[in-house]
């Protein structure tokens, strides 16, 4: 089963519409119609291995090079959410709950977490 189509993800106020592009055994990808924005679902492991369950959004810019003004490069980043769950021991309403519990943990404050974070704090 896969997500309902499109995604939508706003950036800066934003809302990009991602169709999905590709269904694979195990994946599905989204892609926004100018491919700066992709998203990637992914599910891997099963029976004695864990489960690797991915949520991925890539993106692409194109930005100065620090080396010379005259020049722009493309530049990329990926952020990844990731379940790593034992075959057993988990069901995924506790899964669910360790997220939201997680979720609110980030948003908490203005997401100062995710503001220190990313400034370099621990």
């Amino acid at each position: 089963m896969s997500f309902t189509e499109p995604l939508s993800l706003t950036v800066s106020g934003t809302t990009i519409a991602l169709p999905r592009v590709s269904v694979g055994d195990r994946k599905s990808e989204y892609m926004s119609g100018d491919g700066l924005y992709e998203i990637i679902a992914s599910h891997e492991g099963g029976k004695s291995k864990r489960f690797r369950r991915t949520l991925r959004l890539n993106t692409t810019k194109l930005a100065a090079d620090p080396m010379r003004d005259d020049v722009n490069v493309e530049r990329s980043m990926s952020l990844y959410m990731v379940f790593d769950l034992p075959p057993v021991g988990f069901s995924a309403t506790e899964a669910f709950a360790l997220y939201t519990g997680f979720k609110t943990m980030i948003i908490a404050n203005s997401d100062i977490q995710i503001t220190k974070l990313l400034g370099g704090e621990s």
